[in-house]
C-alpha cells in the first residue's frame, strides 16, 4: 500500500500452553491503511494472536510491533491509538445504544465535548440514528455488531482490531458491516480481522492463513494464488455430486487420473491438476463409468477457499 513504516510488526511469535503450541514462530506485517485478513478455521491460533498482538496475553516468544512501538506488559502508549472488538462484542445489554456509547467514550478519556462530537458521528456512520434510546438487548445481531463497532472507533484509534466480528450475523449484515470497513479505511484506519469466511477474505488488500498454530500462506490475494496452487481448477455440475468426487478420488488413487485435489462444494466438484483440460475426456470417462452424467464441465479461476484449501493439503 505504501512505503511508510508498517501499522503491526510480528516476528517469531509463538505460544505454548504445556506441551501444546498454538502460536508457532509466526511472521507477518500488515502495512497502513489497509484491510489485512488473518484467516482460518477455529482453533487455528487465531484469537490467540490478536490478544498477544494486544498485550492481552504474552507470548511464550518472539515479538509484536504496533504504530513503532513493542508491545510487552505496559501497553499505555498504545491503548489510545488502537481500537478492538472481540468475538462476544462487550457490550451491556440493559445499557441503551447511547449509554453504551457514553460509557465507552468516558473509558477512553474523551471529554464531554469530544464525546458528543463523536457519538454523533459513530450513529451517523454505523446508521444507529433514531435508535440511540433502543435497549441493547433489543437489537438484532447485525445492529449489535454495528454498535460495538461504533464503540471500538469512538476515540478515532489509528488501528482497528477486529476478532471474528461476522460471526453469527446474517448476510446481509456482513455486507453492510463491510462496506463499513471501507469507509474507515478511507479516513486512513488500518483494519486488523480475524475471519473464517472465505468470501470475507476477498475484501482484503493482503492475508495470512493459518493452520494449527502455523501461517501456511500469506500476501496479496494474487501473490498467494501464484504460490500456492498446483495446477488449474476444472468445474463439474455432476448427476451427484458426493459420489462423483468418491469416483474421482479413486481414480487418483490408483493413478489412473493425475489429479492434485478433488473437493465437494455443494453441487458442485473442484478438480486441481495441472493441464486440466486435457484430462476432461479420462474424467468424463470415469464418471460415465460409475453412471454419473458428468454435467457441465469448465476451467474456472480458482477461489480463495480453492487457494486455501491447496494450501491446507501441502
Amino acid at each position: 500500500m505504501n512505503n511508510q513504516q508498517p501499522a503491526i510488526t510480528v516476528t517469531s511469535l509463538t505460544k505454548r500452553f504445556g506441551d501444546f503450541t498454538a502460536v508457532n514462530g509466526i511472521n507477518f506485517e500488515v502495512h497502513r491503511g489497509e484491510i489485512f485478513g488473518f484467516l482460518g478455521p477455529n482453533g487455528s491460533g487465531k484469537t490467540t494472536t490478536i490478544r498477544m498482538m494486544l498485550g492481552l496475553m504474552t507470548p511464550t516468544s518472539g515479538s509484536v510491533e504496533v504504530l513503532g512501538m513493542k508491545v510487552d506488559g505496559d501497553t499505555r502508549n498504545i491503548r489510545p491509538r488502537v481500537g478492538y472488538m472481540s468475538q462476544r462484542f462487550s457490550l451491556y445489554n440493559d445499557l441503551t445504544v447511547l449509554q453504551n456509547l457514553n460509557f465507552y467514550g468516558a473509558a477512553y478519556g474523551l471529554s464531554n465535548s469530544e464525546l458528543h462530537t463523536r457519538i454523533k458521528d459513530a450513529l451517523a456512520m454505523a446508521g444507529l440514528e433514531g435508535r440511540e434510546n433502543a435497549k441493547t438487548k433489543e437489537l438484532s445481531g447485525g445492529w449489535r455488531q454495528r454498535l460495538a463497532l461504533s464503540a471500538a472507533i469512538l476515540h478515532r484509534p489509528e488501528v482497528l482490531f477486529l476478532d471474528e466480528p461476522t460471526a453469527g450475523v446474517d448476510p446481509i449484515s456482513r455486507r453492510a458491516f463491510w462496506d463499513l470497513l471501507y469507509q474507515l479505511i478511507a479516513e486512513g484506519i488500518t483494519v486488523f480481522v480475524t475471519t473464517h469466511y472465505m468470501d470475507e477474505a476477498e475484501h482484503c488488500h493482503r492475508l495470512a492463513f493459518i493452520q494449527y498454530g502455523d501461517i501456511i500462506a500469506y500476501g496479496t490475494e494474487d501473490e498467494i494464488k501464484n504460490e500456492t496452487m498446483r495446477g488449474e481448477v476444472l468445474e463439474l455440475e455432476p448427476s451427484d455430486a458426493p459420489e462423483a468426487v468418491k469416483v474421482l478420488r479413486a481414480a487418483q488413487a490408483e493413478q489412473r487420473l493425475m489429479l492434485e485435489e478433488v473437493e465437494l462444494y455443494g453441487a458442485l466438484v473442484h478438480v486441481v491438476a495441472p493441464n486440466v483440460k486435457k484430462q476432461e475426456r479420462a474424467i468424463k470417462h470415469e464418471l460415465e463409468s460409475a453412471g454419473i452424467r458428468p454435467g457441465s464441465m469448465s476451467v474456472i479461476e480458482p477461489s480463495l477457499e480453492d487457494v486455501f484449501i491447496s494450501a491446507m493439503k501441502k
